[in-house]
């Protein structure tokens, strides 16, 4: 019996599928294993002739003085190894179906195209759950019925004096639900829907698969929002969709008509969505329009035994609605029919150690290799998918209006700080305008992407600073608890009562913090309700969701906040928003960082104004006159992004190159350096169609006591930039690092 693995190759800038068979558990006795370790290369193990197992199945064998889960990749006939030495698969984990095909042609295409160890590839995939050696068993969904005493009592009407209790009378009167349907129903409905099983009136059943489903039809489409829901639906095969849709404009509503058209044809619909924070207040929202639908999250956020118990769903195609952060892209699917990757130009899609890959770029491989469309949703694209859609790569689909009349984009203004005074921080019209919306029992949002009470502590005497003795950074004061903390690497100590360098007492706080700016108001505004939100005030799980409700609740007059609040949420009587300091994107040596600040501030921008009532957006900046903040009180992101793309074209940045990144670090300073060199010259001895740079320390050359470096090279044909790297990663590998760790970044994002 043989088996089809689609090989993937590189030929220019596209990629094509080779079809090559192997042996199903042929006549031999060696099986090659993909380890979790940083090796690239796959293991031999003897198979005992009583063993039955498959491709892709997770297996339990020896290795040093261990036992590890691997998964089963290829059967051989000899092995390099001598036979004596060959050690023997301990045991089959048949618990789950085995990793399929697809899965495993695209993991394999990921660990060549990223240059990172086969085995480590593939067992990162996996949920925690499952990588360990004991079996995983999927609990059995369950369905509820009315029971025929349950019907009698839906007719005589005996449960009117339990009003949830005969919402699920009802809801259960046309079909048997499953109890995540259920559960959304009411937030008492778990407790409602164990008595009517105590009382004999619901019963459990089987679940049945069925491909019909109820769609809660809320909202009729703007012609914008159906024009790309048709786009979409008649598309036949592999398509990429580039929705570009201003703040506010329905891009949900896009997708939840979307994900109907393809649940209603039997499929199932990833959405990969950028940040945890999103997640729940999604989940809630699609559940509410697909109240029969099995839908689950996958998230860092979840147990582990829950976060496997719902790949397990979606791997048997009972999940019909995958939402999950980065890591689901590599979900098993069986039924998958579309993607969609919401913010699309979020940087939290790209995972920045291990694996370093971009899940955005991986979705896009992932539909072309199963020949379904992908829609990537965005109000501010990244510049790579703005210009891939105006080269013809990509399909770009426009929402110019909002969609909820009469609902406009808020007006913005530029408050020119150097003209103006401020106080702590804040200047008086963006405080009138604070005020003003008190009076109207409105909501205001005040942005500054720095947390803590201030950036640094400085000796008015002589000028000491606080900074981090582990990182070549700040140690920013926190003045709740009286400490000082660095945001690199987690060291913190307490406030000291005077200067450790001259003794004087007069210790001052220098810059702005989200914790100062809140102190500042409620000084400003003693009667106001403020709520801050970073990431000190919601460590606590649960924080972020009661935080949400205060805001919906109206408990709330204003908010101060970082990034976390940039995006994704819908607040209807939020109708300022200040933004402090945004300057420091302006000149920046990252070369995205302007791109990024305009993608931050559009975001944060769009909060305001989202219903009925206007929206005001003031920044605070010393150059007003400045072409992004021209762009932004137009609302103009084309406008922006083509001077972005004609300045990265003269300066030879991507998406006009490709690029990759090598990285070291090490505890004493100059061992990176010398590492760096050293492959430097490599590179250069290759003489490939790549250009090399020098090396250079890191943006931030020390961090938690190591010292960093890193080299550039990039070429304006990925071919021919995947060509070198082939040739180069082995003599990476080949070189002594024993006090050195370092690591390759294909497509960058971070410097």
């Amino acid at each position: 019996m043989c088996i089809t693995i689609n090989i993937v190759t590189a030929q220019g800038d596209s990629l094509n599928f080779v079809e090559i068979t192997a042996e199903k558990q042929p006549n031999m006795t060696i099986l090659r294993v993909a380890l979790d370790v940083p090796l690239s290369t796959l293991f031999d193990y003897k198979v005992d002739a009583a063993i039955v197992l498959e491709i892709g199945q997770r297996v339990v064998v020896p290795f040093g003085r261990k036992e590890v889960v691997g998964i089963a990749l290829e059967w051989v006939v000899e092995s390099d190894v001598a036979d004596a030495k060959l050690k023997s698969v301990l045991r089959v984990l048949d618990d789950v179906p085995p990793l399929p095909d697809e899965l495993l042609t695209l993991l394999k295409f990921c660990s060549e195209y990223y240059h990172y160890p086969l085995g480590m590839t593939l067992l990162s995939a996996l949920p925690t759950r499952l990588r360990a050696v004991e079996p995983m068993s999927l609990k059995q969904a369950q369905s509820y019925t009315l029971s025929v005493a349950g019907q009698a009592a839906l007719l005589n009407e005996l449960a009117k004096r339990r009003p949830v209790q005969q919402r699920i009378l009802h809801a259960l009167q046309h079909a048997p639900m499953s109890g995540a349907a259920l559960r959304n129903l009411a937030t008492t409905a778990p407790a409602a829907l164990k008595a009517l099983l105590t009382a004999g009136w619901v019963e459990t059943c089987r679940p049945s698969p069925s491909v019909t489903h109820v769609f809660n039809n809320a909202h009729a489409l703007t012609h914008e929002q159906q024009h790309a829901v048709d786009a979409v639906t008649q598309q036949a095969g592999f398509a990429c969709f580039l929705l570009n849709g201003i703040t506010g404009s329905g891009k949900t509503e896009v997708y939840v008509h979307l994900m109907d058209a393809m649940l209603q044809r039997g499929g199932q619909v990833l959405l990969l969505v950028p940040e945890i924070n999103l997640t729940p207040q999604l989940e809630h929202y699609f559940r509410s329009r697909f109240p029969d639908v099995e839908l689950v999250s996958l998230h860092s956020g979840l147990a582990d035994g829950e976060r496997a118990q719902n790949w397990l769903k979606a791997q048997s195609g009972a999940a019909r609605i995958v939402l999950g952060t980065r890591l689901s892209i590599f979900t098993p699917l069986p039924k998958l029919s579309l993607i969609l990757v919401d913010e699309e130009h979020d940087t939290s899609f790209k995972q920045q150690d291990g694996l370093r890959y971009s899940a955005r770029d991986v979705a896009i491989f992932r539909a072309n290799q199963r020949g379904v469309p992908i829609v990537l949703g965005s109000a501010t694209p990244a510049l790579e998918s703005w210009h891939n859609a105006h080269t013809g790569r990509y399909t770009l689909l426009q929402l110019t209006q909002r969609a909820v009349q009469p609902a406009a984009l808020p007006v913005v203004r530029c408050l020119d700080t150097s003209q103006l005074p401020l106080q702590e921080g804040l200047s008086e019209p963006l405080l009138t305008a604070i005020e003003t919306r008190l009076q109207r029992k409105e909501q205001s949002l005040i942005f500054i992407n720095r947390r803590g009470y201030a950036p640094v502590l400085m000796c008015t005497a002589c000028g000491w600073l606080s900074e981090c003795k582990h990182c070549a950074g700040k140690l920013v004061l926190h003045l709740k608890d009286r400490t000082l903390r660095c945001h690199h690497c987690g060291a913190q100590q307490r406030v000291p009562h005077a200067c450790p360098t001259c003794g004087d007492a007069d210790l001052k706080p220098v810059g702005m913090g989200t914790q100062r700016i809140e102190e500042a108001l409620q000084a400003r505004f003693p009667e106001a309700r403020i709520l801050r939100v970073d990431r000190d005030s919601t460590r606590n799980k649960g924080a972020w969701d009661a935080m949400r409700k205060q805001i919906h609740d109206g408990e709330v007059d204003i908010l101060v906040g970082t990034q976390m609040l940039a995006k994704g949420h819908d607040f209807p009587n939020l109708t300022l928003v200040g933004v402090l300091n945004p300057d420091g994107g302006l000149y920046s040596a990252d070369f995205r960082a302007s791109e990024k600040l305009f993608a931050q501030l559009m975001q944060v921008g769009g909060r305001a104004g989202r219903a009925d009532k206007a929206g005001e957006v003031m920044l605070q900046t010393a150059f007003p006159t400045h072409p992004l903040f021209q762009a932004l009180r137009a609302h103009d992101y084309p406008a922006w992004a083509q001077i972005l793309l004609a300045e990265r074209q003269s300066a030879g940045f991507p998406p006009f190159m490709f690029q990759v990144l090598l990285s070291a670090e090490a505890k004493q300073e100059g061992e990176a350096m010398a590492f760096l060199k050293k492959a430097r010259s490599a590179a250069v001895e290759l003489k490939k169609q790549v250009e090399v740079y020098s090396v250079i320390p890191a943006t931030m050359p020390k961090r938690a006591n190591h010292y960093r470096a890193q080299l550039l090279v990039q070429s304006n044909n990925r071919k021919s930039l995947q060509n070198f790297l082939r040739e180069w990663k082995p003599q990476l590998d080949a070189m002594p690092t024993k006090q050195i760790r370092w690591s390759l970044d294909i497509d960058p994002l971070e410097f």
